[in-house]
């Protein structure tokens, strides 16, 4: 039995939201509801996540344990404010038109379609082809720890300071950590991809838990991939203040730099965040005045390329999914 609908106030709209007592995340046993009201308690700084960029959907019908949706396209039924942006995707020679996040009510009605995370692209519906942020995505392989981690997060930040760039750090939600960084919306995808990955060759050299090898099943078990493909076109990860879809209801939170050392990412969950929000807003609400070019990081890669470091094989677009 999941209860009557309710109706929520999001600023100046109103969302329906159904089944508002089905249990989504059985570990506390948190509801569609509770997901929903998250979610308004973080407005700002999901909507500041999201703004402007083509939106891929996670949605979980029944809850986090039952089937799970890759949803690009816009469901359908979508109130007549929702906005959306056309993306081509060229292997298929299609089209999806995706969410485009202009309104804290736009997230709440997602959640009422049983959206759970929110996956964006790094760049925005003005020129989808040109990304305005650099994703810098820390992923352990299996045996590594999250201290191995937190070590390598400080060696990329490290580079970023002599770089002058400012880098915005938040837990993935999983095991790793992402470190977001503006850029200017200057470079293609490929353009963005090669000067990532330059700084991931430029952070390897200074740790030795960095492994880049392409093939996953080749890295050593231990390291850390400092996954500069996440720079591809079509690729996306989890926002900031993003839900994960796990019984936990764990959160991609924003956290600063003096965190990093203690920090515990399942510490941050939709029971928790709501609170350390209202203390201290949101603490990547500076990112978009930061900005930086990544023409230094292009001359590190021409420079790679003519000492002969190979360039790993160009990844195809992710499916085209519903």
């Amino acid at each position: 039995m999941a209860g009557p609908a309710v109706e929520l106030e999001v600023g100046d709209r109103v969302v329906r939201l159904t089944n508002p007592d089905r249990v989504y995340f059985p570990a506390r046993g948190e509801t569609k509801l509770d997901l929903a009201r998250y979610y308004i308690s973080v407005s700002d700084g999901i909507v500041r996540a999201l703004r402007d960029r083509p939106c891929m959907l996670h949605r979980f019908p029944t809850g986090v344990t039952g089937e799970k949706v890759h949803q690009k396209r816009l469901p359908k039924g979508a109130p007549d404010w929702v906005r959306t942006v056309r993306v081509h995707f060229p292997r298929w020679n299609r089209h999806a038109d995706e969410l485009c996040v202009q309104h804290p009510a736009d997230v709440v009605w997602a959640v009422q379609m049983s959206t759970v995370e929110f996956h964006p692209w790094n760049s925005r519906a003005t020129d989808t082809e040109k990304p305005d942020e650099w994703r810098i995505d820390l992923d352990p392989m299996p045996e590594a720890s999250y201290d191995d981690v937190r070590r390598v997060a400080n060696v990329a930040h490290e580079v970023l300071d002599e770089l002058g760039a400012t880098g915005w750090p938040k837990t993935s939600g999983g095991k790793g950590m992402h470190v977001y960084v503006r850029i200017a919306p200057d470079h293609g995808f490929s353009d963005v991809r090669r000067a990532a990955h330059a700084f991931a060759r430029e952070v390897a050299r200074r740790c030795d838990l960095v492994d880049l090898t392409w093939w996953r099943k080749d890295r050593d078990p231990k390291s850390i991939f400092v996954d500069y493909n996440q720079n591809a076109r079509d690729h996306t990860i989890r926002s900031a203040y993003s839900v994960r879809g796990v019984p936990e209801a764990v959160v991609s939170t924003p956290i600063r730099w003096d965190e990093v050392g203690e920090a515990n990412p399942q510490d941050f969950t939709i029971a928790t965040v709501p609170a350390r929000y209202a203390e201290l807003g949101d603490l990547h609400a500076g990112i978009d005045d930061a900005v930086f070019l990544i023409d230094e990081l292009l001359e590190w890669a021409d420079r790679d390329a003519r000492d002969g470091a190979a360039e790993p094989p160009t990844e195809d677009v992710q499916d085209l999914d519903a």
